[in-house]
Parts: C-alpha cells; sequence; structure tokens
C-alpha cells in the first residue's frame, strides 16, 4: 500500500469527508459539504486546498518544510509523501483545511469556479504546475 492509498483510507474515514473524482481530472478527491479540500494525484503526490487565510497564517512553517510545495498565489498546497511523517502533515493540515473552509469569509476561497467571487484567482489546484524532487536530489545542483 503506497502512503498515498493510507493517507486516502484515513481521510476517507472521517465523517466530514466524502470520496470522489478531482474537478482537475486527474486523480479522486475528498471532498466537503462545501468544497473539495484534498487531491491525490499520483502515489506520493496530493493537493490540499488551504484559505488564503490559512496559508498566510502558517506560510512560515509550511514554506520550511520539505514535504510542501507553494505556489504563489493558489488556495492549494501540494504535499509529497516520502514517509510516515508526511501523512501525518497531510491529516493534521486537512484538519486546518476543513476548519478554515467552514469558517472562511465568502471572499477567502476565491478560485476562478462558476459562482466563487474574485475571478483573478488561480483556478484549480496546483496539479501541473508544481515539479516536487526527491529529498535526496533537492541539494543538488
Amino acid at each position: 500500500m503506497t502512503l498515498a492509498q493510507r493517507a486516502f483510507e484515513r481521510l476517507h474515514a472521517w465523517p466530514d469527508l466524502t470520496a470522489g473524482p478531482a474537478s482537475c481530472r486527474t486523480g479522486r478527491a475528498l471532498r466537503s459539504v462545501r468544497d473539495e479540500i484534498v487531491h491525490f494525484h499520483s502515489d506520493r503526490d496530493v493537493d490540499l486546498h488551504l484559505t488564503h487565510r490559512a496559508i498566510q497564517r502558517f506560510q512560515y512553517d509550511l514554506g520550511g518544510s520539505t514535504a510542501i510545495r507553494l505556489v504563489p498565489g493558489s488556495r492549494w498546497v501540494t504535499v509529497h509523501l516520502d514517509c510516515d511523517a508526511d501523512v501525518d502533515l497531510l491529516l493534521s493540515l486537512t484538519s486546518i483545511a476543513l476548519k478554515a473552509h467552514q469558517s472562511r469569509p465568502p471572499a477567502d476561497l476565491a478560485d476562478g469556479r462558476p459562482g466563487s467571487s474574485g475571478a483573478s484567482a488561480p483556478a484549480g489546484c496546483n496539479f501541473h504546475r508544481v515539479t516536487v524532487l526527491p529529498r535526496s536530489a533537492a541539494g543538488e545542483a
């Protein structure tokens, strides 16, 4: 069982999340009643839908993690699953995302979808907008 499969199974057991196809058409998604929260794109790469406010609040911590990739202006973060600790990180961040989505102001999640405000925000998740290098090669130039 891959790390992504393990994470998917653990998150799918949460009562606030239901499974379905990802809106980006690549992989599976878990969604809350209001929004898609997590996209599982491969055996190692997962996109997590945070709010702008949550990313700002945790930006220093997110930027310091070797498992996280941020795309400027995106409300999604990419989590690269290399070890069990990365799965735990994804679960913790998913909890933050669920809470942020429940308490967000209406304009905070604008992502270019029809019916959402703030059409200048990038649409969709970070799939194909993030390149994740293996940790062993990340420091090599």
